[in-house]
């Protein structure tokens, strides 16, 4: 995958200062509050920040933590994990493959098929209907 690599001023352009906190800064998004939480149309969401193809709306779950919820990525290439020590926690940082946005972080407390729920501040996306 082609990375896409921007000096902090450029994404400060092309970002509100919401986005850039939570995408570039790593920060987060008040639980319940983000648009695509109880969102449940039929598509793709892509990265806020460079467009790339991260979940299908298919794998998208009723968490109940606040923050919209995917049991996997669209294909595992789409994004990376990084060990993240903040906040005197570990937990297992989610970004985009193709920009190193910051994304959220998944937790091996999923549904089947895999176990896994990858927790998505939705301020990092963007959601591409069907046939789109």
């Amino acid at each position: 995958m082609q990375k896409i690599h921007k000096r902090e001023e450029e994404w400060k352009e092309q970002l509100t200062p919401e986005e850039f906190h939570v995408c570039r800064q790593k920060g987060t998004e008040p639980p319940f509050t983000g648009k695509y939480n109880d969102f449940k149309g039929k598509g793709i969401f892509v990265c806020k920040c460079c467009g790339n193809p991260l979940f299908d709306a298919a794998t998208k779950f009723n968490s109940g933590t606040g923050w919209p919820s995917f049991y996997e990525p669209i294909i595992n290439e789409a994004v990376e994990e990084h060990k993240d020590t903040s906040h005197g926690m570990i937990r297992t940082e989610v970004a985009c493959a193709k920009c190193g946005a910051h994304l959220g972080h998944v937790f091996p407390d999923g549904p089947l098929p895999t176990g896994l729920r990858y927790c998505i501040n939705s301020i990092c996306l963007d959601f591409q209907p069907k046939g789109e």
